[in-house]
């Protein structure tokens, strides 16, 4: 057995239960709030590689990068407003994030999409008919906003809604609606791109409505998990909704674990407080590294920038914005790839496969770069056979991390918390990955003019860190329903210590 692994995970329990068309159609609608986020990393790069958006908003900016032959490429997009522009949405995610946790608990997980959808379409909204810079940063605010509560509420409702033995199919739609949301943002940006008045830009970020009134008017037709109703004292509701969701009538086993997990819940006032202490220890240290892990990979740094960083390495205007339609559709791809393997291979599987591929493919871009400009970053025209393989490398990045550390970065965290801690635990899971993301987005170009080829290196060390702390932290979670993940730490060989045997559910 490999270090980090456990055997017989939970007291041998598993509910009888069924994919439902309800269920699949539950959670399909309710994963459609990743689309808000996706269309949104995808989106930006994009926008920021127009010329006509650059003349408005960062004309600084554009006479940096006309200047070919006289600035160095790897700085030539190095722009601390440009990037607010990108990070100002992350770090009103990461505020918003704290605030979605108490309207998660209170009113259950469907009003908090429907809230984070409407203030997303209204920021899109905004962001089209930006005519200064002031508006567009108040409409990515607003975008954020969106994003902090659709992220903090969608993967736990996907993780409630889900049986054990799927769960980590149906809650990675949520990482599919992403990848669907940063290829149709990488297509619609190589479209508008080529409006000749120049206004392309506009269409690009309106556009960012459309998601956000999908989850909006979609939450309002979602049932509420049974695990929320029960929270607020709706057991009648929840034991016909569990029926419902499971397709037979012997819920009674599983509705029983939910009540006394509700009624730990209940009994805790202050979940803030109690998620500290010395018995949540692991949930908290994944709630933290998880998603500074996947942020320190640097694919959102690739993803956010991806026109921008090919117009950097010397593709033109149009082969960046090609090239990063090509990293969205792999990405999607390889997504599916994760859906139809994590419930069969298990997490730590994916994970530890992933590292070592986004590894090895991340030296190899580095080096690909750095042969080609050196240190100084003198401007360089790439052959296209040089140009093809940087993308290709760069594709089997994107496609390690969309089968790993993408759709298992949200899965993971969303379902280890126990009821009482759930709300705030996934709040801490939602602003870790909003602040990492807001440092990222912010400090990338810099970063890139800073370590110039070394950058990809930087990434690539963490990368082999993370892969290291999944192989000896991180037990497998596949299979073991959400309200018997306690024996899955307590038989852990590091983290089994901090839990006491009191804090195990066995049903009497």
């Amino acid at each position: 057995m490999a270090v980090g692994e456990v055997g017989n995970p939970t007291n041998g329990k598993e509910y009888p239960g069924k994919m439902t068309a309800f269920v699949f159609l539950a959670c399909l609608v309710a994963a459609t709030g990743g689309l808000i986020f996706g269309y949104d990393i995808g989106i930006s790069g994009g926008v920021t590689s127009m010329d006509s958006f650059l003349i408005r908003f960062f004309p600084s900016v554009y006479r940096q990068q006309k200047e070919r032959l006289s600035t160095n490429e790897y700085c030539k997009f190095n722009s601390n407003l440009l990037t607010l522009f990108t990070s100002s949405l992350y770090l009103a995610a990461l505020v918003a994030s704290f605030f979605a946790s108490t309207v998660t608990r209170a009113f259950g997980r469907k009003w908090s999409m429907f809230g984070g959808g409407l203030i997303f379409l209204i920021g899109a909204t905004l962001n089209g008919a930006a005519v200064n810079l002031l508006m567009l940063i108040l409409g990515r605010i607003l975008l954020g906003i969106g994003v902090g509560f659709a992220n903090q509420s969608v993967p736990v409702y996907l993780s409630e809604m889900a049986p054990a033995r799927l769960r980590g199919m149906l809650n990675i739609g949520f990482q599919m609606m992403i990848t669907i949301g940063i290829l149709a943002a990488n297509l619609i940006n190589f479209w508008m791109a080529q409006i000749k008045g120049g206004w392309g830009w506009r269409v690009s970020l309106a556009l960012a409505s459309v998601p956000g009134a999908i989850i909006a008017i979609g939450a309002l037709a979602l049932p509420e998990t049974p695990n929320s109703l029960i929270e607020r004292g709706h057991e009648e509701a929840a034991k016909a909704m569990l029926r419902k969701v499971r397709g037979t009538d012997q819920i009674h086993e599983e509705f029983h674990d939910l009540v006394i997990a509700s009624n730990d819940s209940k009994a805790v006032k202050h979940p803030w407080k109690k998620i500290m202490e010395r018995r949540y220890r692991p949930q908290l240290t994944m709630a933290i590294l998880i998603p500074f892990f996947q942020q320190i990979t640097g694919i959102n740094a690739i993803m956010f920038y991806a026109p921008v960083l090919f117009k950097t390495i010397g593709f033109g205007d149009q082969a960046s914005l090609i090239s990063s339609v090509i990293t969205g559709l792999v990405n999607l791809v390889a997504t599916s790839v994760s859906i139809v393997s994590v419930d069969k291979l298990g997490r730590r599987a994916l994970l530890l496969e992933g590292g070592v591929q986004m590894f090895i493919s991340q030296i190899i871009v580095g080096m690909l770069i750095g042969i080609k400009f050196g240190v100084t970053g003198a401007h360089k025209e790439l052959s296209r056979s040089y140009a093809g393989l940087v993308v290709a490398f760069i594709c089997i990045y994107v496609a390690a991390f969309a089968w790993s550390w993408g759709p298992l970065g949200w899965l993971v965290p969303s379902e280890i918390f126990p009821l009482e801690i759930r709300s705030a635990g996934q709040s801490i899971n939602v602003s870790m990955n909003m602040f990492f993301t807001f440092i990222i987005a912010q400090l990338f170009l810099k970063m890139l003019c800073l370590m110039k080829f070394e950058l990809f290196f930087f990434f690539a060390g963490w990368v082999m860190i993370m892969t290291v702390f999944v192989a000896f932290f991180l037990p497998e979670t596949k299979n073991v329903p959400i309200e018997e993940m306690e024996f899955v730490w307590k038989k852990h060989w590091f983290w089994g210590k901090f839990i006491p045997d009191k804090a195990l559910h066995v049903a009497a």
